[in-house]
């Protein structure tokens, strides 16, 4: 359990006395100041969780030892505390920063006991963001220096300070997801949210209300209202993923979205103002899919002002030596195993295969690697015994007849490599649930007895 360390500073001594050790039956280290500089000394010297601040003291007041304390610790908690309040002194000390005012005497107690708590718990949610945040930089890092990724990078650059919509396009797993999140990232709407909507995985009839969102009583089982997707983005980012699967119907009322920025929840009478900025990705030809009759041409115009296309991993082999290791050191991370490394053999072999699922498939076989081999070093054979136990993929057949095979294959070896956990499955293979049982039933693809 963390020890919390507190600093009271009052010139009062019964004051220190009575709150150092009311703070100590809590729980908690207090240390006690005097003075204002005492106070500023004793931060510079240690860390200190909170401080509890007096307002009237005879050297440096309260105010300016906050300002003080501000200046050079801008995240350390302050509390002011004073028996002469004023409102104008508290308005001043929350402008200056503090976090709260309470009066002195403390009575009840229990009032500055709460403020406090309230304070400590501020500040462990502060931390625990701070590292889910540096968490999911960390797995939203664009690994690689090739000529590709370069190219990559500089698009990523001129279109993330632009409000241009983007359609990023690319093969199964090479990253489009990440490619958004960089331009969200670092664009000016990233005090915004990132919100992400898979338009394969969603239905047909609920892809309207998710992306709408409803009104109570619009249909059956609608007992509340619901948000949707572009009202949680409304002032950030949304994404569309694998938009060349949406319905004609819904490319319709999509484009009326587009064009005149604002949305009506299913079962509404007045439509809302949005203001979202829309990237959409896809595996699709959308070029194609217009010739068949399968999307829209102005709807492609709309989304597609800025194309940017993700190239699939065995066009940047070069960059296989960065990816492996990162994504080991991830790996033995997030399983709590020792630190592995790769042989110059083990990067040798992960290079002279032709990656058909991208980086996602690299991704996976480093993760299978990391857990299932023993010792400190993975080495060729390691990687050649992954690669023989996916099953074989028939070289015949169309284009479109080959990548099923493999799609096949990967969902098979990714189902027995968690058990046949579906849940594990979808995620290792960056879909959802719902999508993989569908590819289940496609394939017909069912758990042997016994397993």
């Amino acid at each position: 359990m963390k020890k919390w360390r507190i600093l009271v500073v009052d010139d009062d001594h019964d004051i220190l006395r009575s709150l150092s050790g009311l703070l100590k039956d809590k729980g908690y280290e207090s240390l006690t100041a005097s003075s204002a500089e005492t106070a500023l000394e004793i931060i510079r010297a240690q860390p200190i969780s909170l401080v509890l601040l007096d307002v009237v003291m005879p050297d440096v007041d309260g105010l300016a030892a906050l300002r003080r304390i501000k200046a050079d610790h801008p995240d350390l908690p302050v509390i002011m505390i004073s028996g002469a309040a004023t409102i104008s002194t508290a308005v001043t000390a929350i402008k200056l920063g503090a976090l709260d005012f309470v009066e002195k005497p403390f009575d009840p107690v229990d009032r500055l006991l709460l403020t406090i708590e309230n304070a400590l718990r501020m500040i462990e949610l502060r931390r625990q963001n701070v590292e889910l945040l540096t968490e999911l930089q960390k797995r939203r890092r664009m690994i690689g220096e090739s000529e590709p990724m370069r190219r990559l990078r500089d698009e990523i650059a001129r279109a993330a300070p632009t409000s241009a919509r983007v359609l990023i396009t690319g093969e199964n797993g090479t990253g489009k997801e990440l490619v958004a999140a960089a331009i969200h990232e670092n664009s000016p709407r990233r005090d915004g949210r990132f919100v992400k909507v898979n338009c394969a995985a969603i239905p047909k009839d609920l892809i309207e209300s998710e992306l709408f969102g409803y009104e109570k009583g619009a249909f059956t089982g609608a007992v509340s209202a619901k948000e949707g997707k572009f009202e949680m983005a409304d002032g950030g980012t949304l994404l569309l993923d694998e938009i060349g699967d949406m319905s004609l119907e819904t490319q319709a009322k999509l484009l009326r979205v587009l064009e005149e920025q604002e949305v009506e929840r299913v079962g509404a009478k007045q439509p809302r103002k949005v203001d979202v900025r829309v990237i959409s990705s896809t595996n699709k030809d959308l070029v194609a899919e217009i010739k068949r009759g399968n999307f829209r041409e102005d709807l492609y115009f709309r989304i597609s002002v800025i194309p940017i296309h993700v190239p699939p991993l065995r066009q940047r082999k070069d960059d296989i030596p960065l990816l492996a290791p990162y994504f080991v050191q991830l790996f033995c991370e997030e399983n709590n195993k020792p630190v592995k490394e790769l042989s110059p053999g083990a990067i040798e072999a992960l290079i002279s295969y032709e990656w058909p699922g991208n980086v996602r498939e690299l991704k996976n076989a480093i993760e299978r690697l990391v857990i299932m081999v023993d010792g400190s070093v993975i080495r060729a054979q390691h990687v050649r015994e992954i690669f023989q136990q996916q099953q074989p993929i028939s070289t015949g057949g169309t284009l479109s007849e080959r990548i099923e095979a493999y799609e096949k294959s990967l969902i098979v070896s990714t189902l027995k490599d968690t058990s046949w956990n579906i849940s594990k499955a979808a995620s290792r293979l960056g879909i959802d649930r719902a999508n993989l049982h569908r590819k289940l039933r496609r394939y017909g693809i069912e758990r042997p007895d016994g397993q």
